[in-house]
């Protein structure tokens, strides 16, 4: 696998998990130089990025895609509602409207006041 085709998140773990096991002295799978090593401090990740960057760590990576599925998806059935029921439905949602007018007319007593002011007004 290129390294140009992973994600940020892939080779964040993949050098998490690489610097991880030179950490716990896993054998480096690229000779690099005791001048080279003190120069990075011996840092397992910049040791695991340049492995990483050589192509040469036996790391794969396993990315599933969806199934597809040959079979039509299933609608779901409307229910019918009789008369009595559709009448009782619009009765509430009637009830429901003037209940929220009645809750409006509360909260903004001010808006009622400024509309007779208007209306007085145009009389004039």
């Amino acid at each position: 696998m290129n390294i140009t085709d992973l994600t940020k998140y892939e080779k964040a773990r993949i050098l998490g998990a690489r610097a991880l096991q030179i950490s716990m002295n896993a054998p480096l799978l690229i000779k690099i130089e005791a001048e080279d090593l003190e120069k990075i401090n011996y840092d397992a990740l910049k040791i695991a990025e340049v492995e990483l960057t050589s192509n040469i760590l036996p790391i794969s990576i396993n990315k599933p895609f969806p199934e597809k599925k040959d079979t039509e998806l299933k609608r779901a059935k409307e229910k019918k509602l009789t008369d009595e029921q559709a009448e009782e439905k619009e009765a509430e949602e009637e009830k429901e409207i003037a209940k929220e007018g009645e809750i409006m007319q509360l909260a903004n007593p001010e808006d009622e006041q400024e509309e007779e002011g208007a209306k007085e007004g145009e009389k004039a």
